[in-house]
This record gives C-alpha cells, structure tokens and sequence, in this order.
C-alpha cells in the first residue's frame, strides 16, 4: 500500500482529482490517500473542509482503477486553532491549509511512512519507484528548490514533495520543532522554511522526483506545476496548474498529461452533473 498525503479546503478538488487521475493511471500498487482539512472561514469564507461528496466521488474515481484504492478525508481543525491559530504565519505565501502537513505526527492512526504531495502535481510515471526509497535513516526525502537552492542554500528544498518517515520525525521531534518556529517566527515561505531549518537528517533525491521546470524529460516520475518564472516576451511569473488544461497547452508547451486530463474532463463533467441533479432534489423537497 502507498500512503498519500494531501492537504486543502474544498477548493483543491480539481487539484487532487486530476492528481489522482494520474498517479492511479500509472500505479500499479494500491493507493491509501488522506487529506488533511479544515473549517477556518473566520479567515475567509472559502477556507471550508473539503465537502463528504467531493469525497466521495474521489473515492469512485481511484476504485475504478483498484477495488483497494481509498480517500480518507481528516478534519484536523481543531488541532489547527491548538497550534497556529490567529499566529504569525496564518497569512503567509499560501494559504493556511498548507500548515498543515505539520500536524501529521499528531494525528492518530496515522502510517510509518507517508508521500505528501503539493496539489498541483501530477504523475508521469509509476510513483512506487518514489515510494520504496529507503529513508529509514532520515526524517525524510526530497528534492532541491529550483531557485531557492541558488538563493538561500544550496540544500534548500521544494516541499510540495516529501518523502516522510513518520517513525524517525517523531524520534526527533521534527514537525514539534517546525511548529514552534511557526509559532514564534514569521517566515517567508512558512511550512517549507520550519521543516528546512529545524531539519536533522535529510535525503536529497534528483530532480525527477518533483521536477520543477521541464516537462519533457523522459525520466520524470513527478512534475510540479508550481509557479515559475518567464522570460518571453518579457520576464513575468506565471502560475498555471495542471487542469488550467489550455495554459499549460498554450505557455507550458505541456501535453504529456493528455490522456490523464481528458479523463479528468469526463470524471469532472459526471460530478457536476450530479451536483445538478442533488440541487435539483433539494429544491423539490423544499
């Protein structure tokens, strides 16, 4: 079984279907994914759990490719207020929900080992290659920051992708060590900075593993559709993700996903579909 992480209010739904789509697509392993969520709409009205149907239907979708294949949702709401809640970095360079990976190791029942991806990534190969690393003397793995690794470290890393041992993180207090900094220190790039600079051991994997530039190379596992920078017809940064299907056609000059995509549009349709059909009822019950 490869245990997946994701976190995000129901606004990444299109993020984790399209993910899902291909990492399902590619894997021949069963596939557990849990997704940390939250009510914090004190915030903004948006930052809602992502919704039991939303749920649901991702779950329908992954089953079609494996019976074992399952989305687990965890409402780590209150757990978010305990540790962050009205902190330094609840307005930081994302949104709050990506604090949340830093409550892993407090909630319960949860594996050894855990694949936490951003949500703007999608699969280009088998991700069990990724999966079966041995990590068992690390915190965990991941992959160098395509511009913070020339700016702020050399060893500095993308956590949109990391590789977590959850046993060792909580024999080195890890994630504890990463919260208190939260805690204390308003950071620029805020979970990513906490769990780099409070770091005891980690492996630092190639770039194929969270591919942050190209996407044409042909040993690539994961591509990251993070924002990036571009210089034609001047230079601007640009923040398409993987189901803004006609930018990532038009500037990204992406098309190895196709397949996965045009999938994610008939799964996508169906779901819209039948929230039309369920308001519908609604509205005659009323």
């Amino acid at each position: 079984m490869i245990n997946l992480l994701f976190s995000g209010n129901e606004k990444v739904f299109d993020g984790a279907l399209t993910e899902l789509i291909s990492i399902t697509n590619k894997t021949k392993e069963a596939v557990t994914c849990y997704i940390l969520t939250m009510d914090v709409s004190r915030i903004k009205k948006e930052y809602v759990p992502i919704h039991d149907e939303q749920i649901a239907f991702l779950n329908e979708v992954v089953q079609t490719k494996n019976r074992e294949n399952k989305v687990i949702k965890i409402d780590v709401t209150e757990l978010y207020e305990k540790e962050f809640g009205h902190g330094k970095n609840e307005n930081a360079y994302c949104t709050p929900y990506t604090l949340l990976r830093l409550l892993a190791d407090l909630v319960p029942d949860m594996p050894d080992k855990l694949l936490y991806l951003d949500i703007d990534m999608m699969a280009a190969k088998d991700i069990s290659e990724l999966y079966n690393i041995n990590i068992e003397e690390y915190e965990y793995a991941a992959v160098k920051e395509k511009y913070g690794s020339k700016i702020i470290r050399h060893d500095y890393i993308n956590a949109g992708m990391l590789l977590l041992n959850m046993k060792k993180i909580k024999e080195t207090g890890l994630l504890e060590k990463a919260r208190n900094l939260i805690k204390k220190r308003k950071l620029p790039f805020a979970d990513q900075d906490a769990i780099f600079w409070t770091t005891t051991s980690k492996l630092l994997l190639p770039r194929k593993y969270n591919e942050q530039a190209s996407f044409g190379r042909k040993d690539t596992v994961i591509c990251h559709f993070c924002k990036r920078l571009m210089y034609k017809p001047y230079p601007h940064t640009e923040n398409f993700k993987q189901w803004h299907i006609e930018g990532i056609h038009k500037e990204l000059k992406c098309f190895r996903f196709d397949d996965d995509l045009n999938e994610y549009l008939e799964w996508k349709k169906k779901y819209e579909l039948n929230k039309s059909l369920k308001n519908y009822k609604d509205l005659e019950v009323k």
